[in-house]
């Protein structure tokens, strides 16, 4: 099966996918029960999502625990960084005013601007 990128970010697109998603990278215990029980879904609700990362190859499961696969340690890591560019998305739409200004403002004090934005 070819799995693509529209089938990886569909596993782990609504809050809870990606919620489950997140524990497994970060916990050190992925125990199904425990899982379950922190994210506050039903077990069908919970295994249908965890079925769809398994499909596309996101986590493996070890008995009853979860693991991220190489892929899923490389989705995670991405994802890490766009939630992060998402936190700071104000600064981003500001660096993108001071492009469109260049011409206004001194290269030298665009990149003063720029350093204490970033």
């Amino acid at each position: 099966m070819l799995i693509t990128v529209g089938d990886l970010l569909k596993a782990i697109s609504d809050d809870k996918s990606l919620c489950i998603f997140n524990t497994i990278g970060l916990a050190t215990n992925h125990d199904s029960d425990i899982l379950i029980r922190n994210i506050g879904l039903s077990r069908k609700q919970f295994y249908m999502r965890v079925s769809k990362m398994l499909q596309v190859g996101l986590i493996c499961r070890n008995g009853r625990r979860y693991d991220l696969t190489s892929l899923g340690k490389i989705v995670y890591h991405v994802q890490l960084i766009i939630g992060n560019a998402v936190k700071d998305h104000w600064k981003l739409k500001a660096l993108d005013v001071l492009k469109i200004s260049e011409s206004i403002i001194p290269v030298d004090e665009c990149e003063k601007i720029v350093d204490s934005i970033i």
